[in-house]
Formats: C-alpha cells, structure tokens, sequence
C-alpha cells in the first residue's frame, strides 16, 4: 500500500488497537514533562488552547518531553486494546510546530499480560515495525507497518525529544476463535473482539464507529446519531461485520444519554457473505433477525425472545426508524466454524 493512500486506506479499513476508548494504554514514558503521555491515545487530533499554561509551561494536548541535554533519545510503550496484526500508523504532530520530533520509529513485542517489569527488560524481543522516519510538524505522518506479526504492545521512539498529538497504530484483531466453546455467547458486534462497522446512510452528528465501542457512552456525541429526516417512514440503517460468523442469539441496544432523540424502533437483518465489498453493494440477501421493537430514551434494551431462529450470518445491518441516536449495540452468539 502506497504512502500516499494511507491517509484514506488506514482509517477506513483497519481499527486503532492503541485508542484509549477501546481499551489501549500508555504505560510508560521516559519523559512526559510538559505533556502527559496519556494525551497520545485520546480521540480527536488534540486542540491548542493560546493562552493556557501549567506551572511547567505551556499547556499541550499530547505527550511532550523536556529538551534533552544528554545523549539518547525519549519513548514511550504503549499496550494494546488487544493482540493484533499492524497495518500502519498515524504519527499526528498537531499543533507541535517549533517542538516537534523531527523523527521516530515504531517497534513491537507479543507479550500478552506482561507487566511493566518485564516489558522494560532488556531481554525481551522488539521488532521494528517502522524505521526511523521523518515527522513533519503540525501534521499527521502517515505510514505502513513492515511486519505483519501478531503483536501486544509498541514502544514509539522519538528523535531526541519534543512533543506528538496524537499516536494511532491501524491493524486488525487478532482473536483465536478455537478457544471458544460452540454454546458460549460472544458479542459479536464488538470492536474488541474483531468487529467493524462497515457502512451506514447517516452518520451526521456521530460516528458509526462508536456503536462497537466496550462499556456505555460517555455522553451523546460517544455514540451513532443520524439527522432528523423528515422523509415519511424512513428508515436510517448501519451494516456491521462480526468479529466472527455465528448464530446470534441476544441483542442489546443501548440509548444512553438520547433522550429527546432516540430512534422510535428498530430491527436486526443478517446475511452470510466473506466478501465485505459485496455487502456494502448490497449484493446479498437480508435475512429478518429481529423484528422492529419498540426503543425508549436513555436505557439498555435487551431482546432475546424477540430474535428469531437464523443460520449463520457473517453482518449484520441494524435499522432504526425513523432516525436519532443510539449508544451502543450489542449482538450476542455462538461462534461457527
């Protein structure tokens, strides 16, 4: 994949396993002395704020380190959301202008449940994903990863020291479905788990995306909101590839904090299809899943009784009518081979 397609390809066809939402964590810095290393995982690009400081400098929405004066170089390692495969990263220099690190490198370990002792060690096995590579400041550098191994953590070298926004590593997860019992119920729609949502009619207010996300929403913009459309019985729809084919058997829908704006009902289809670009043509056949059900403001409705009976599906595509928001989905089942 050319450099210059990243910038389109990544955000579209992978999910960040280093976000904060999904569950990534910055562990350690070797130096965050104007700006907390946490900064790196949150969403958005990072904002600047003129006129505001801390009793340490200027205020920046990112990691920055102190002016190095020694030899060396500072990094940060970074855990992700879950075991993974990379494709590239965005290195996003937003708003460091006169403090930005000239360069930086990415490199990985798989060291699943590995506490921070032994991730610092020197004897444990980093590979390099990205060579040491030139940042432009104020900007989102954009590359692709050189290895395609599974991998848990990444340490983000920068050169010799200085400030990045925001930091996202773009794979896909890795999950070992044999593990999983044929009667065990999974959640499927889950990010965490390998799920993406793929398409929908309307995302004006609120991304598709937020839908997958683990626990409730923290207001109404972490959620998937649609315009208010006037067309008479309309109907917004979102299409969701599972993380794996299965019998789906629960469904949760979640209107947390869409109180004047929840959708009135909403329903469930499936189809069976390993090809997602046939699916988003809609070149396949919808099955009914879930018949429309009655939804209310700010709650957590979950139907069980109301799924009917289906074969495998590989995605789903959750209709609500006539529009609004909704929180979190949630769609329950046994994994098939």
């Amino acid at each position: 994949m050319a450099t210059h397609t990243l910038s389109e390809y990544l955000p579209a066809t992978c999910t960040d396993l280093a976000a904060e939402k999904l569950g990534g964590k910055v562990l350690y810095a070797t130096d965050d002395f104007f700006a907390e290393k946490e900064n790196l995982i949150k969403p958005g690009r990072g904002i600047f704020i003129p006129d505001k400081y801390t009793d340490r400098g200027k205020w920046m929405d990112g990691w920055e380190s102190r002016r190095k004066r020694t030899a060396g170089h500072d990094w940060c390692i970074i855990q992700l959301a879950t075991a993974g495969r990379l494709h590239g990263f965005d290195i996003d220099t937003n708003h460091f202008l006169g403090n930005h690190p000239p360069f930086a490198s990415v490199d990985a370990a798989y060291a699943p449940g590995a506490g921070l002792g032994a991730l610092l060690d020197e004897g444990l096995d980093w590979i390099e994903l990205l060579p040491r590579s030139p940042l432009a400041p104020g900007s989102q550098n954009w590359y692709a990863s050189q290895n395609r191994d599974v991998f848990t953590h990444l340490k983000l070298h920068i050169y010799p020291d200085g400030g990045v926004a925001r930091f996202r590593a773009y794979g896909e997860v890795f999950k070992d479905w044999t593990k999983t019992g044929p009667d065990e119920l999974v959640n499927l729609a889950a990010a965490v788990n390998g799920a993406r949502a793929l398409l929908c009619n309307d995302m004006f207010f609120s991304s598709m995306h937020h839908l997958l996300l683990p626990g409730r929403g923290e207001n109404m913009g972490d959620g998937w909101e649609t315009k208010r459309n006037r067309t008479p019985n309309n109907r917004d729809w979102i299409i969701v590839r599972l993380a794996a084919p299965g019998r789906v058997k629960k469904v949760m829908v979640d209107t947390c904090h869409f109180k004047g704006n929840f959708p009135d009902r909403c329903s469930l289809e499936g189809c069976f299809c390993p090809d997602d670009e046939r699916v988003k043509n809609d070149e396949v056949h919808w099955m009914t899943l879930m018949e429309e059900q009655k939804l209310s403001a700010h709650s957590e409705h979950f139907f069980e009784r109301e799924v009917l009976h289906a074969p495998p599906v590989t995605h789903v595509r959750f209709n609500i009518f006539p529009d609004g928001g909704v929180s979190r989905l949630q769609v329950f089942g046994n994994v098939v081979g």
